[in-house]
């Protein structure tokens, strides 16, 4: 049986830097990413977050920067998207944007060619190629097995990383633990201790970056095995936490 790590503890002072993945932590999933809804409370809580962290908040997230700002608009936080390949460091500041290979192009038109028809989605994000089969989950194991064997095929650096309900082919640089150790090395986040919520495979990576920095690492309905510290069991309850986290440290 599996056991979840224990729920984080309500923290009780503001010397903390928080990131925050967003689907599946902030946002229920949909079938199609478009599909989700940023509705007033979330909002407000994330300013109110920020304001209380003197700015020390960030979005690390799979979604590009561009796509955030217009999920969340018109708020705009510090932020890297792609899994890092894109970065805002500032919230008016400019986005470090990323481009599509012309051979992740390629591969993308024969996913669509692949499962045209299916429920597939296939999401073109820059040098990052994401295959959403949450609409259709009996071709998980099919669209995780064209994207390895796709590996074979292009440049050396890339890797296919399985998650829930679908695949992403990346960058080896591509990493959420990078991109938290890029704005911990800077104001207003150095020398505080970093929190980050996620949920998904791809946050392990973020997980690792912030247990070793001495920091609070917390995965949104866990599933399988996690080196988080700390679960929560739905994204309910991440926000309840989180708004906990808030009042605490506006107090």
């Amino acid at each position: 049986m599996k056991v979840a790590p224990p729920q984080p503890p309500d923290l009780r002072n503001d010397n903390w830097a928080l990131f925050l993945d967003i689907d599946g932590t902030l946002l229920e999933h949909a079938a199609h990413p478009d599909d989700v809804v940023v509705g007033a409370e979330l909002r407000d809580l994330l300013v109110a977050l920020n304001d209380c962290l003197g700015g020390a908040l960030a979005f690390v997230t799979g979604r590009s920067v561009a796509a955030v700002d217009h999920l969340f608009a018109p708020l705009r936080l510090r932020a890297a998207g792609l899994y890092g390949l894109e970065h805002r460091l500032e919230p008016e500041g400019p986005v470090t944007a990323a481009d599509e290979p012309a051979d992740i192009a390629a591969l993308a038109r024969e996913l669509e060619a692949e499962f045209a028809g299916q429920n597939v989605y296939i999401e073109r994000k820059g040098p990052i190629l994401a295959v959403h089969t949450r609409a259709a989950p009996h071709l998980l194991a099919r669209s995780i097995e064209l994207v390895e064997q796709a590996l074979d095929s292009l440049p050396d650096g890339y890797r296919a990383l399985p998650g829930n309900a679908g695949v992403e082919l990346m960058p080896l640089e591509a990493a959420k633990g990078a991109a938290i150790r890029r704005f911990m090395a800077m104001s207003p986040f150095r020398g505080r201790r970093p929190v980050f919520l996620g949920d998904d495979t791809s946050d392990e990576n973020g997980f690792e970056a912030i247990n070793e920095a001495g920091g609070l690492s917390v995965r949104v309905r866990p599933d399988g095995a996690t080196i988080a510290q700390y679960s929560v069991a739905n994204v309910a309850d991440a926000f309840a936490w989180l708004s906990r986290f808030e009042h605490v440290n506006r107090s």
